[in-house]
């Protein structure tokens, strides 16, 4: 594997020197792949496909009763005509396959082509290989969150004719953080399994089946759950309750639910609580949009989670890694 470390053979930089080396040539390495141009164009695509959907639902007066609270830029994020899903769905979808994409073959590819053992043969720090790895296309996947989020914006511009109010503008950014961080888990679940596995087709195969199983099978593991969990018509409120609180834990060991909460509470300003209520909580309340502030310290609990489960699987792939003996093909 060819990359700029030839000026670093005759005495070790520091680590950070020699990391930015390799995030740059990662990073280059990455925009000029056909997988990321073929997976671009598809999530491109996909948000065009999306944005036209909520222009239309806006055209047809879908977001009246929300101009009056004063949000109705968040639509272009969230409404649909019905013929295609909304903009958060897409990103909610497509963004664990795009982080998938740019990890899977991480390391296993290094392995099988023999140059992982000469970029460590050299004066380089093993962490700073997998740090790079991560970085790189941690970078990449900022770039195209937020340039997809700022064409929406753009659209939306043209389309609504006035510019979103600070809180609108600061809710989108803060949605875009959180997909960010949702991407990076996926990434570095692939990244983990690029270590774990040396072919590169299994890794991505383990790491389409974990997506596929949170996205579509875990919801249905957890209806038959809740269907045997279920208490008694004649049951107490408390027993109600306990058992509403236990099913929304279940539900968010999933990684999309804990981004769909955390996403949905940012741009519907409305949602006001993310668990059951009781009538002595409910009575009294006032049917107002959350600020930010409070919207923000609502779902701080699910991105401490999605950023907790990322520095797991990149503490069990540093771990592996640092384990792994690395030999040169003969």
């Amino acid at each position: 594997m060819p990359f700029p470390i030839k000026r670093m053979l005759d005495h070790r930089l520091p680590s950070s020197s020699s990391m930015r080396v390799m995030v740059h040539k990662e990073f280059s390495d990455h925009i000029r792949s056909w997988k990321f141009i073929i997976l671009l164009g598809i999530i491109t695509l996909a948000c065009i496909g999306s944005i036209y959907t909520s222009i239309t639902a806006l055209r047809e007066g879908g977001g009246a009763e929300h101009e009056a609270s004063g949000f109705l830029f968040l639509q272009m994020f969230t409404l649909t005509d019905g013929s295609l899903p909304s903009f958060i769905d897409f990103i909610s979808f497509l963004g664990p396959l795009m982080g998938i994409a740019l990890g899977f073959d991480a390391v296993n590819t290094e392995r099988s082509k023999g140059t992982l053992s000469r970029i460590i043969s050299q004066p380089v720090y093993r962490d700073d290989f997998l740090k790079a790895k991560f970085l790189a296309a941690l970078m990449l996947v900022t770039v195209v969150v937020f340039s997809l989020g700022l064409l929406v914006m753009g659209l939306g511009l043209l389309t609504i004719g006035f510019p979103p109010t600070p809180e609108e503008f600061w809710r989108v950014i803060f949605f875009q953080l959180a997909s960010v961080v949702y991407v990076g888990f996926w990434l570095n679940l692939s990244i983990l399994l690029s270590v774990r596995f040396r072919q590169g087709a299994t890794s991505a195969l383990a790491g389409i089946s974990i997506w596929i199983f949170f996205t579509i099978f875990y919801n249905m593991l957890l209806n038959l759950a809740a269907k045997g969990l279920a208490p008694d018509r004649g049951a107490s409120a408390e027993s109600i309750l306990s058992y509403q609180e236990l099913m929304l834990m279940l539900g968010r060991l999933s990684p999309a639910q804990l981004f769909s909460e955390a996403t949905t509470t940012l741009l519907l300003p409305t949602v006001r609580s993310l668990g059951p209520l009781t009538m002595e909580q409910i009575v009294g309340a006032l049917p107002t949009p959350l600020p930010l502030a409070q919207s923000l310290l609502l779902i701080w609990p699910q991105l401490t989670g999605l950023a907790a489960a990322t520095m797991v699987c990149f503490g069990l792939a540093y771990y592996l890694f640092m384990r792994q003996e690395i030999r040169s093909r003969s």
